[in-house]
């Protein structure tokens, strides 16, 4: 009998709720089941009775939540007898589509902004072996060339606007309402693309009207809160943004693919979008791994640094329970938190003495 490997994916966990019957070839490397790691500490420092969680995406196989999309976007690709693949990128989605066309056997092909990717993910998709294209542009123009060469190559397309990449990234809600027992009265999120405010919405309305599973929470939704960088925050502004920029380089982008779902998700849970100076976002990033030791990507902090206003203003109000995701790891761009730390390494001589007066000095 053939070797099958056992999958251990969210395909596998969740394929009664996805469209991939048993005889699929199903791509992947493990991704989903992130921890929900509840905030300790912050409560306390900002002196609000509220329940925070954080989805950290950033423990994904490549380091962020596009692994969800991209088992599925993949997975499908090899079973309509795709040999390769494309994306436009500001740095994790090629990433993850290279890694995950590795797993698949096929080609990857990646369109980059020139000089406007964090090392971390630029390393990883040359390490992956995908092919790289630098454009003079930024990614929404990224985004429109990879549209219109799919006319003229044979490559499927694996940003979100390919439903798979939803389909796969809706199953962070199962997982938040399988772990909690509950939907959480807030989801708060970093919106680029806006796919995943997307993807996020569409698996709370499946699952919460699932009545064969947990029954207490059927048609409870939460309040869908989306926030972007000021420099790229066309949510905000309510029309496209022509040079979005910001040191938050995973939601750089000023022409998100998925607007119209976007705004569905906002009007439908009744919430709201708003948006942040880098400097706030760095605040938030660096809170996170202060107090709570969890070190995500600048972009991630956005989806913090939103639940924290509102919480102080009273939008969101004590007593609530609310999810933020991270969306990417913080070694994603070592650059920028490098940069930001006021602590630097201190050089010491190789003896007792010396590194003994080092560390009571510090006490």
């Amino acid at each position: 009998m053939a070797f099958r490997p056992r999958y251990t994916g969210l395909i596998e966990r969740y394929q009664e709720r996805l469209p991939f019957g048993d005889d699929a070839r199903i791509i992947s490397i493990g991704e989903g089941n992130t921890p929900l790691i509840q905030l300790q500490n912050i409560p306390r420092v900002i002196g609000k009775e509220v329940e925070i969680y954080a989805k950290f995406e950033g423990l994904n196989p490549t380091g962020s939540f596009k692994d969800r999309g991209m088992t599925t976007a993949v997975t499908q690709a090899v079973s309509e007898g795709s040999e390769a693949i494309i994306c436009a990128s500001t740095g994790n989605t090629s990433a993850s589509a290279a890694a995950y066309a590795v797993r698949a056997g096929i080609k990857a092909f990646v369109i980059i902004p020139d000089g406007k990717i964090a090392q971390g993910k630029l390393a990883q998709t040359l390490m992956y072996g995908a092919k790289v294209i630098q454009i003079k542009g930024n990614f929404d123009d990224g985004m429109r060339l990879v549209k219109e060469v799919v006319d003229h190559a044979p490559v499927t397309i694996v940003n979100s606007i390919n439903p798979y990449r939803i389909e796969g990234q809706k199953t962070a809600a199962f997982e938040i309402i399988d772990e909690l027992g509950t939907v959480p009265d807030y989801h708060c999120l970093p919106v680029g693309n806006a796919g995943n405010i997307t993807a996020y919405w569409k698996g709370y309305q499946e699952y919460s009207t699932d009545q064969g599973a947990l029954k207490a929470v059927v048609n409870k939704r939460p309040i869908m809160c989306g926030y972007q960088a000021a420099g790229a925050t066309p949510f905000t502004l309510g029309y496209m943004v022509d040079e979005p920029e910001t040191v938050a380089t995973a939601i750089r982008i000023g022409h998100p693919q998925s607007w119209d779902s976007a705004w569905a998700a906002k009007e439908q849970s009744g919430g709201w979008f708003d948006c942040f100076e880098d400097v706030k976002i760095l605040e938030a990033q660096k809170m996170l791994s202060a107090y709570e030791g969890v070190f995500c990507e600048p972009a991630s902090a956005t989806s913090l640094a939103g639940a924290l206003k509102d919480i102080a203003s009273g939008k969101i109000p004590e007593g609530s329970k609310i999810v933020c995701t991270l969306t990417g790891n913080g070694l994603k761009d070592p650059d920028t938190a490098i940069a930001q730390s006021a602590i630097k390494p201190s050089t010491v001589d190789a003896e007792l003495g010396a590194v003994k007066k080092a560390i009571l000095d510090s006490l």
